[in-house]
């Protein structure tokens, strides 16, 4: 038996330029951090010759090509294993919410099958993979930021060259300055799940033709991703949370898919409570809002509550995937 655990993320700044549309053209930067909220994975060699998957439902089958799950049945495709299965998962936080889980699931998965065949692989491998199997085999209109974060874990930098080669640079910052950042920035759920695909699709076909100043929206959220890597390096996390504000409302101006006027209400009452800014995670239009506040968070934990908004505490995940039990 195998289990593996890979954290979610929470994007920080530069969200969108690892979309494919952007980075082609101009290159991508954008800075992230893993979170200590898991997939966890175990698969188990099977007495009988078939495969057996248990998320949300349960699928017997013979062969990888008969799996309904996209995302396992191309994993095992890749891997070449085709029976004598079976794949369990399980998640701290519900689907369709803004922190990565899909890819958090494939990094997780592939790390588990690499470790099922023992094969020794990098966190750069796992994340590349993921890739392929999201972006290349199902077309899915996604980026490379949740591969790259559910893989390495930590406060991540990533660069994206035009073809789509990425660096990571792991931002290791004072003490002081991490915990000032995991105490001051509260995420919020907003009961609102929704499909990432449906905002990418229209922001890919935005970027593609610079739809509404799409591009130029896109150049500035670029720019604040840089910003908010230098405020963590200077210790100005208060600044973060100013250039949280900034991004959210340009992000805003990318599809009107992204808020709606119970989002921007939560918003302003967040920012009435003393949040310096905040935004929604992942693609937007619901799951989890952060905000970044430095006084007064009780009264901004209460306020929300009251609003109907659930909170999550959290810390910074520093490990990435990882194997948890091998036997």
């Amino acid at each position: 038996m195998i289990v593996t655990r890979t954290p979610l993320r929470i994007p920080l700044g530069g969200g969108g330029t690892d979309l494919p549309s952007y980075y082609t053209q101009f290159g991508g930067f954008l800075i992230s951090a893993a979170v200590d909220k898991y997939i966890y994975i175990t698969i188990n060699r099977r007495f009988e010759n078939s495969i057996r998957i248990s998320y949300s439902k349960t699928e017997i089958v013979d062969s990888p090509e008969e799996i309904q799950h996209p995302l396992v049945r191309e994993a095992l495709k890749l891997l070449q294993i085709d029976s004598n299965l079976e794949i369990t998962s399980i998640a701290d936080v519900p689907a369709n919410t803004g922190l990565g889980s899909s890819s958090a699931f494939t990094v997780g998965l592939l790390n588990a099958l690499h470790t099922y065949k023992k094969e020794k692989v990098s966190a750069q491998e796992l994340a590349e993979e993921a890739c392929q199997i999201e972006i290349e085999r199902l077309k899915e209109p996604i980026g490379k930021q949740d591969q790259y974060l559910a893989a390495f874990g930590g406060i991540v930098c990533l660069e994206i060259d035009r073809l789509g080669s990425v660096k990571v640079e792991q931002l290791n910052l004072p003490e002081n300055t991490l915990d000032q950042l995991e105490s001051n920035s509260l995420l919020f759920y907003t009961g609102i799940k929704r499909s990432a695909g449906e905002i990418l699709f229209a922001q890919n076909k935005s970027n593609a033709a610079n739809q509404n100043g799409s591009l130029e929206a896109m150049h500035q959220i670029k720019e604040i991703g840089y910003q908010i890597k230098e405020s963590f390096q200077q210790g100005d996390i208060d600044q973060f949370g100013q250039l949280l504000d900034r991004h959210w409302q340009t992000k805003k101006n990318l599809s009107d898919k992204i808020s709606d006027s119970q989002i921007d209400r939560w918003y302003d009452l967040a920012k009435s409570e003393g949040a310096l800014g905040g935004k929604l995670m992942g693609a937007g239009g619901g799951g989890f809002f952060m905000f970044y506040c430095n006084n007064g968070k009780n009264t901004l934990r209460q306020s929300l509550q009251q609003a109907g908004l659930k909170e999550m505490r959290f810390r910074i995940d520093w490990e990435g995937s990882k194997v948890l039990f091998n036997l």
